[in-house]
């Protein structure tokens, strides 16, 4: 295991930081000792998304600025005096990309360029860069290594593809001190119901009908503490600079045993509708994602300890005591 000091005194931007797989990056750096500035989008509600939900010793010393990615001399401004930076701000919705590719890719090509120009301008150590098993598409062959070929089968996954080439040209070009991680399918507490496990669960515990797209779709799920645990190591090994690493479990499911695993949690017998407003266009669906992980075994010394039982019951029963938060049954793109 990895020290649970090596952040002790860095000081940290993360991007994004209101986000799901952000705000638990955030509460682990600072239970690491990151003095953490946290760069969310700005909105007139003054809302800092998912960092509310953290305890207020927590939020209380992590320093948080808005703005938005596109404006270089905000983000360039938040980017001072920092150590390393966690890009993870991003639009991450495909069927939201398929309404306005334009704000997709504006978001995450050029939020991504100006985050690199503010790194290599505050001379950062080392810049985390955040990609997505999207950008392999369906499988070409399994399990997907590094070396896959991308394929932009939604402006989602492709505005993903430009954000990573745009960090390896810094790399290459730059020497840029650029890791780029790679999960796959990250799930767990904080989740919205944008992603399909929470989108089985709100409606399970509203007692409705299941309303889902593609059943036959695989997925190599990743609980969010591993994840997590990826993304510590890539700010911190050193001689890691210019690699990509999949964080995947290297197992796969079907949406529909997810129901059946997710039925069993909940001791109902579940119900399914496919709802055609749901499902991807037929090119543009990814029908299977299963990650070959054994390149940040080695490099990283990371491994996946959550396994998916495990992880969905710990899901399940967070959504449960916080469906508040959630609108079961409305499909959320």
């Amino acid at each position: 295991m990895m020290s649970t000091t090596l952040y002790q005194g860095k000081r940290v931007l993360v991007t994004g930081a209101g986000g799901f797989i952000a705000s638990h990056l955030v509460e682990t750096l600072v239970a690491q000792g990151a003095s953490v500035r946290a760069f969310i989008r700005y909105n007139s509600r003054n809302d800092m998304g998912l960092l509310t939900l953290l305890p207020p010793q927590v939020r209380d010393a992590v320093e948080v600025i808005a703005g938005d990615l596109r404006d270089l001399p905000a983000v360039q401004a938040a980017a001072q005096e920092m150590d390393i930076i966690f890009l993870l701000g991003a639009l991450i919705a495909i069927p939201y990309s398929y309404l306005h590719p334009y704000e997709v890719v504006a978001t995450n090509v050029m939020g991504t360029l100006n985050v690199l120009l503010a790194a290599r301008l505050s001379g950062v150590s080392r810049l985390v860069h955040t990609s997505t098993s999207e950008v392999y598409g369906t499988a070409r062959h399994v399990p997907i290594n590094e070396d896959h070929p991308l394929q932009g089968q939604s402006p989602y996954s492709a505005s993903k593809i430009g954000a990573d080439k745009l960090a390896e040209s810094f790399y290459c070009s730059y020497n840029l001190p650029v890791v780029t991680i790679r999960p796959f399918n990250t799930y767990g507490p904080r989740q919205s119901a944008r992603a399909i496990i929470p989108t089985i669960i709100t409606q399970v515990l509203a007692g409705s009908k299941l309303h889902l797209g593609n059943l036959d779709a695989i997925r190599d799920f990743t609980f969010v503490s591993d994840t997590i645990d990826g993304f510590i190591k890539g700010g911190q090994i050193s001689g890691i600079e210019g690699q990509v690493f999949n964080l995947g479990t290297g197992s796969e499911v079907s949406v529909r045993q997810l129901v059946d695993e997710i039925g069993r949690i909940s001791g109902r017998t579940l119900e399914i509708e496919v709802d055609p407003d749901r499902l991807r266009p037929k090119k543009s669906e990814v029908m299977r994602l299963l990650s070959d992980n054994s390149l940040a075994r080695q490099i990283l010394d990371w491994q996946p300890a959550i396994s998916l039982p495990v992880g969905l019951e710990r899901t399940y029963h967070w959504i449960e005591q916080h469906l508040e938060l959630y609108q079961p049954g409305i499909y959320q793109r």
